[in-house]
């Protein structure tokens, strides 16, 4: 039996004929970007988040260079985050001039440590990034807390998240601004790339929204204004229809081209409905994994107020290598996410950190592997996965199947 590691034609076989009228339609509308269809998405997810304000945008990394912009995150500024996650989270930091610093993770559960937080503020501070890693949050009650006490920002990475919730909240709805990637591995995933960021805070929202489009028209005056400056919006008459705006032509701020595609929007619509039951078809996978796999992989642990939404199963074991190769001898497709923890990557060596700087993110690094996880997964092809771990441990007599 051969098991991928991650199959998208399954998910979109079951979905091709609703997906295809979509398609036409969007296509039929000649509204390729903004427009009804993406107006439509934003207005369900934030009713699905629990926010008051969506905005698409092209993808999870500019996604949080919106949101630090948003913050006032700028050249010089730091922003503590984990080094235990994808690079793009980090880099979002560095591309607009402020530095990543890295702390530490929870052992249990790969989350930034709460704890070792406040020792990294400094007067340079001005965000905390936490990221909701492998779709588990992070303590955000504490983390919250910590920013409270500081007056700083608070950006939820929730690339991996979409659907967990902490304490009866989803993802994205904990912090000030909380940003999506839509990339097609994702648990709601698009058809290339795409972004999303959403906040509560009414103020923020006129930013994100100036920030995506070239910090143009009504929206960038009044971000300009919010942002301490002066704006004179030109007197002209009221005209309808996005290409014929004049409002357009005049810019307040330095913003960004990072806007959602109507094509995307409406592939995400017909999917949205259905993610609570991908989720749910995740979970019971995790279920299967964490009663039939054997004692000598670690396998994750979550607190109680915590509902992940199961974007990878992780186990770890210093025999990450050995364990990989041995799966994919035998058809079984794996992740080692993440190798290479961040503030040990070349692009971060001017920052200083060297091996033992952040203990917790190297031993995860040096431990951790994803096993095949996407609700199309089979009962039969679950149990073929337990089945051939469970023998690697066998065979080398860490522990009995």
């Amino acid at each position: 039996m051969n098991i991928p590691f991650f199959d998208l034609k399954r998910q979109y076989q079951t979905l091709k004929s609703e997906m295809t009228e979509r398609a036409a339609q969007v296509m039929e509308s000649c509204s390729f970007i903004g427009g009804p269809y993406v107006k439509e998405f934003e207005t369900q997810i934030a009713g699905y988040l629990g926010v008051k304000h969506a905005f698409g945008c092209g993808n999870g990394t500019e996604a949080l260079v919106l949101a630090l912009r948003a913050c006032g995150v700028g050249p010089g500024d730091e922003v503590i985050t984990t080094p235990f996650t994808f690079f793009a989270t980090a880099e979002a930091v560095a591309s607009i001039g402020a530095v990543p610093v890295f702390s530490d993770i929870r052992q249990e559960d790969y989350t930034l440590d709460p704890e070792q937080i406040e020792e990294k503020i400094t007067a340079r501070t001005r965000a905390i990034l936490p990221v909701h890693i492998f779709g588990a949050p992070c303590r955000m009650e504490e983390i919250t807390a910590i920013a409270a006490r500081h007056g700083l920002r608070v950006v939820e990475d929730c690339a991996q998240a979409i659907g967990s919730m902490y304490r009866g909240k989803k993802a994205g709805s904990l912090g000030h601004i909380g940003c999506f990637s839509f990339y097609p591995t994702k648990n709601l995933g698009g058809f290339g790339d795409g972004g999303l960021v959403t906040t509560g805070d009414g103020d923020l929202a006129v930013v994100l929204a100036a920030l995506r489009e070239h910090g143009a028209g009504k929206n960038g005056a009044r971000a300009l204004e919010i942002l301490g400056g002066a704006a004179e919006t030109p007197a002209l008459s009221e005209q309808t229809g996005a290409l014929y705006d004049p409002y357009k032509y005049y810019n307040y701020i330095i913003g960004y081209n990072s806007r959602l595609d109507a094509m995307q929007a409406a592939a995400l619509s017909v999917k949205l409905p259905r993610l609570d039951g991908y989720n749910s078809a995740r979970a019971e996978i995790a279920g299967a994994y964490a009663s039939g796999l054997c004692g000598a992989l670690e396998k994750p642990r979550y607190a109680a107020d915590t509902v992940p939404c199961w974007h990878q199963y992780v186990v770890r074991t210093p025999r990450k290598y050995e364990l990989c190769d041995y799966l994919q001898q035998h058809g079984v497709g794996c992740g080692t996410f993440y190798p290479v923890p961040l503030h040990l990557q070349k692009a971060f060596a001017d920052l200083g950190y060297r091996p033992g700087s952040l203990p917790e993110a190297e031993r995860a690094a040096a431990e951790t592997v994803c096993l095949p996880m996407f609700p199309e997964l089979t009962a039969e092809e679950v149990a073929f996965v337990i089945d051939t771990a469970n023998r690697f441990f066998a065979e080398k007599g860490g522990c009995t199947p």
